[in-house]
């Protein structure tokens, strides 16, 4: 290869990732079983080389197949999650099962979701294949709202899945027809969404978009707003960031091109969260400590609501009350002019009216609260602030014994039961011990 080709192949990102749950040898010495995955992964580099102008030594495609037990993996993972062009991921009950799995899910989906918020269109970059078919009842949330059809590639894909494809020769030309749909339409995901590369995750810290083991189906959540909106804006500030609903504020304007309400909606959704959107000022019962809680929830503040002083006094009475289930994030663009010429009043008044949630809970919750300076930041702090006040929740929701009088399980927590709302049985066999640096709720 001339210098010029290996430079040409080094700026080309992988058109795909391959991500796949690894199986488990079936006795001592037995053939390896990922050896029929290493095949379809070869397979659509082909045909994605054939369909595209890759230069020699470019890479098609991924796959983590060699270094998974090597040293800086996790690095690679990142890396390579961080700049691919479409994530692939191979349906199978195992793939779903995987933690591993449902983090390199949610490490790539990141990037979507902040391509949206920039550009206000949906990116959809995720090409999912079926390995084995998988009821559409055991799918996870983030699976679930794919609504892709998997029938276009072949009737038999769809009932044998590509395992059935490869491993039977009769089903030979099924299998090819398959492949080269799928390269096909992973070369028209990559050229159309267009992804841009970001900055990699650390990915032994990632979530998974699967949630938590054990759990029945996506958990509720509440997210709710707390900013004025055009109609009622204070003295100095801008309409840009607003619009005619507490949903419409935009706090990273120019930069971001879609409302922080709907952003934040996507990346808890990505947890296998069920969400439920509300407004600080128009929503009635939203944060009533009088209840025992039904879910965790989120309260995200504009330091310019506090300006109004019937908003600022309801805010400081919340914060008075004991609510660790609600954790509190504060969105701070270092590069608004207004914000930033107002920031030293606007920090004191925020300090002033909510002392309790601003030195609350875990270091990344502090930050938190004292400000995220963008939409970037933002997208990675939240799925920790949405992790502190599921654990918080766990830890104050209403304990239900079983039916029957007498115990014959452990007591599970029940969810909530409004009628927007599913039932979601909680089971403390699940809940994470609290972090060893979180005070306790109490304190400041």
């Amino acid at each position: 290869m001339t210098a010029s080709s290996q430079q040409r192949a080094a700026e080309h990102r992988p058109y795909f990732f391959l991500s796949y749950a690894h199986t488990p040898r079936y006795g001592p010495g037995g053939q390896d079983p990922d050896m029929w995955v290493e095949r379809l992964f070869r397979d659509l580099c082909g045909h994605v080389m054939a369909m595209t102008d890759l230069p020699a030594g470019a890479p098609a495609g991924f796959m983590d197949r060699e270094i998974r037990s090597g040293e800086g993996w996790s690095e690679r993972l990142g890396e390579v999650l961080a700049t691919c062009r479409v994530f692939v991921p191979l349906f199978s009950p195992r793939y779903f099962a995987s933690e591993m799995c449902g983090k390199e899910w949610f490490a790539f989906e990141q990037r979507t979701i902040n391509h949206h918020a920039k550009h206000n269109k949906p990116a959809e970059a995720i090409v999912p294949a079926l390995w084995v078919p998988v009821p559409p009842e055991q799918l996870p949330g983030p699976a679930e709202r794919l609504q892709f059809n998997h029938r276009a590639f072949g009737d038999r894909y769809f009932t044998d899945g590509l395992y059935g494809l490869i491993k039977l020769r009769v089903f030979a030309e099924e299998y090819e027809r398959a492949v080269y749909e799928l390269a096909k339409r992973i070369v028209s995901v990559a050229d159309s969404a267009a992804v841009a590369p970001s900055r990699p995750l650390d990915y032994r810290q990632a979530p998974s978009a699967f949630g938590v083991k054990g759990s029945s189906g996506p958990r509720p959540i509440q997210v709710t707003i707390a900013a004025p909106t055009r109609h009622d804006l204070p003295h100095g500030r801008s309409a840009d960031y607003y619009g005619d609903s507490p949903h419409d504020w935009n706090p990273y304007f120019p930069d971001a091109a879609r409302p922080l309400a709907y952003v934040a909606e996507d990346l808890v959704r990505s947890l296998n969260y069920q969400v439920k959107l509300g407004s600080f000022d128009m929503d009635s019962g939203i944060l009533d400590s009088k209840q025992p809680p039904t879910r965790p929830e989120i309260l995200i503040v504009d330091r310019w609501a506090l300006k109004d002083e019937s908003r600022r006094e309801r805010l400081a009475a919340f914060d008075s009350e004991h609510r660790p289930w609600v954790s509190v994030i504060v969105p701070w663009n270092r590069l608004d002019r207004e914000s930033m010429a107002e920031e030293a009043e606007l920090t004191e008044i925020l300090a002033r009216t909510m002392p309790v949630k601003m030195g609350q809970g875990r270091a990344a919750g502090r930050a938190a609260a004292r400000g995220v300076p963008s939409m970037e930041v933002f997208s990675q702090l939240l799925p920790q602030v949405v992790e502190t006040a599921a654990q918080q929740y766990l830890r104050h929701a209403t304990v239900y014994p079983p039916a029957g009088g007498r115990h014959t399980e452990r007591p599970r927590l029940r969810g909530p039961m409004p009628n927007d709302f599913a039932i979601t049985q909680y089971s403390p066999d699940t809940l994470t011990a609290p972090d060893a640096e979180d005070p306790d709720d109490s304190q400041p």
